[in-house]
């Protein structure tokens, strides 16, 4: 499990994002091994929100599929893309979620949850990937599989909603650039 971020924003973070109008909700989202889970957690401990770890609600059949070796399709992502959905709704007041949502359909289904949802992607060469996710032997997500999530990333640079960052940055300076993007964003847009 990632530690927390070693020095958490001030207060001021946190109190910036609630209490004026509805809850920040944000995914961050990326290739295997592009650092989610990591900045998540900095980021949610910053703005002191939950956070909703999308690998948490695969079915067992997504990850017997990926143990394998196996590539999921569309299919096998559909119901967990709604299960997200409807885990953002249960936290209007704002929640962190880290989901891959390499498609801009996935993305789609996403935002129609969340209206307000944001992304942050955290973007990353398939080289670094592959030596990260091949640097973590417990997880179920094999190495064998990273080229298969580079060849269904659909770049979200250009979206409305999307901050993209490139990953091989320390993790607390990425999760404090989201953080200020963040807030920014609701400020600027409220």
């Amino acid at each position: 499990m990632p530690t927390p971020c070693a020095t958490p924003a001030p207060a001021a973070s946190a109190a910036a994002l609630h209490g004026r109008g509805p809850g920040i909700q944000v995914v961050v989202m990326g290739v295997s091994g592009c650092g989610k889970s990591a900045v998540a957690q900095r980021i949610a401990l910053q703005l002191a929100l939950p956070l909703i770890e999308g690998d948490d609600f695969h079915p067992a059949s997504n990850i017997a599929k990926m143990q394998q070796g196996n590539a999921l399709t569309d299919d096998d992502r559909a119901q967990w893309l709604r299960t997200l959905g409807t885990e953002l709704t249960r936290h209007p007041d704002g929640a962190v979620l880290t989901c891959s949502a390499l498609k801009t359909t996935y993305r789609s289904t996403l935002r129609a949850a969340a209206p307000r949802l944001r992304f942050v992607h955290l973007a990353i060469t398939q080289a670094e990937s592959l030596r990260r996710v091949g640097s973590r032997p417990s997880h179920f997500y094999p190495p064998s599989l990273v080229a298969s999530q580079f060849e269904a990333l659909q770049d979200p640079a250009g979206e409305y909603g999307v901050l993209s960052l490139a990953a091989d940055a320390p993790l607390d300076e990425l999760a404090q650039k989201a953080v200020a993007w963040l807030i920014a964003f609701k400020f600027n847009n409220a």
